[in-house]
C-alpha cells in the first residue's frame, strides 16, 4: 500500500511538472519583432523576427538620452535657451512635444524629462543642437547624430543607423528589437536614465526669457509604470512606419527583464505585447 502511495506521489509530482511546462507556452504577440532577455545575464528569453530592421520611432529618443549622459564633464544643471527652430520644427512634422517655449531657459536635466516622458521632439532637437559639434545648428545636429551611430557601432550592433535624433528618420533610422533592447540594457546602467525612464509624471522649474520662472508639467507616454507590477520604463515609440513601439523593463524578486516589440498595431496592443514578455520572462 505505501508503495502505491509512493508511486501515487511521484505520478502526482511528474504531472505537476508536466503541467507547469505546457502552461509556459511561447506567447503570441501583434508585434512584428520582439525580444526579451535577462537584463543580469544578457540570456535571451523570447525572439520573434528579433533581427529584422525595422523604423523605431521615438524608441530612438533612447539613444538620444544615452549620448547626452555619456558626455564628459556633463553638467545636469546646465542651461540650454529654447530655440523658435525647435518649435518650427515640431509645427512642420506634426512632431511629439514637450511645448518648451521659445527663450526659456531649460536645464540639460529638464530636457532629458521632456525628451523621455512627453517624447518632446523639441526636447531631442535641443540635446542635439547643445552636445553636436560644428558652427552651426545644422553642423551641430549632423555630428550629434554621428555620436549617436558611434555609440551604436561602440556596442557591437550591426543592424542599428540613426539619420534623426527622435526617429523622425529620412528613411535611415533602423534598428531591431535585439539591438533597441541591447541599448536600453547600456542605458539603464546610469542612474539619471533609470531615474527619468522610471518617472511617471514630473514639474520641472524653467526660468523664463524676463528672468522669472514657470514649471513644465511632463506625464510619462508609458502605461505600464504604475500598472504592471516592478515595471521600471522604457520608452514608447511610433509612427506611420514605425507602428506602435515599446522597450520595456522589469523587476521582479532581484531578477530584471527588458526587451522590445516593433511594430505592433495599436497603443494598447504594445501594452499588452510587453506584459505578457514580461510574464514568461520571468517564468523563464
Amino acid at each position: 500500500m505505501s508503495v502505491l502511495v509512493a508511486g501515487t506521489l511521484l505520478t502526482g509530482g511528474a504531472l505537476t511538472t508536466s503541467a507547469q511546462a505546457a502552461t509556459l507556452a511561447t506567447p503570441t504577440i501583434a508585434a512584428k519583432g520582439g525580444f526579451v532577455m535577462n537584463n543580469g545575464t544578457g540570456k535571451t528569453l523570447f525572439t520573434k523576427a528579433a533581427d529584422t530592421r525595422r523604423s523605431t520611432g521615438s524608441t530612438t529618443k533612447i539613444m538620444t538620452a544615452k549620448v547626452v549622459l555619456a558626455q564628459k564633464n556633463l553638467n545636469l544643471d546646465a542651461k540650454v535657451t529654447i530655440s523658435k527652430a525647435y518649435s518650427d520644427y515640431i509645427v512642420k512634422n506634426n512632431a511629439s512635444s514637450a511645448r518648451l517655449i521659445v527663450g526659456d531657459k531649460v536645464s540639460v536635466r529638464s530636457l532629458l524629462y521632456g525628451l523621455m516622458l512627453p517624447s518632446g521632439c523639441d526636447a531631442a532637437y535641443a540635446l542635439a543642437d547643445k552636445f553636436g559639434s560644428g558652427t552651426t545648428r545644422a553642423a551641430r545636429v549632423k555630428s550629434f547624430i554621428g555620436k549617436m551611430n558611434k555609440a551604436a557601432t561602440d556596442l557591437g550592433l550591426k543592424n542599428t543607423h540613426f539619420d534623426s535624433f527622435d526617429g523622425i528618420g529620412n528613411g535611415s533610422n533602423y534598428s531591431t528589437p535585439r539591438d533597441l533592447t541591447k541599448i536600453a540594457s547600456s542605458a539603464m546602467k546610469n542612474s539619471t536614465f533609470r531615474a527619468v525612464v522610471k518617472t511617471k509624471s514630473t514639474k520641472q522649474k524653467v526660468t523664463t526669457k524676463s528672468g522669472g520662472y514657470r514649471y513644465m508639467s511632463w506625464s510619462n507616454t508609458n502605461t505600464l509604470l504604475g500598472t504592471y507590477s516592478g515595471a521600471l520604463g522604457v520608452k514608447t515609440g511610433s509612427g506611420p512606419e514605425a507602428g506602435y513601439c515599446l522597450v520595456f523593463a522589469a523587476t521582479r524578486n532581484g531578477k530584471t527583464v527588458i526587451g522590445t516589440v516593433l511594430k505592433s498595431s495599436s497603443v494598447s496592443a504594445r501594452t499588452s505585447d510587453a506584459k505578457k514578455l514580461m510574464d514568461y520572462g520571468f517564468k523563464k
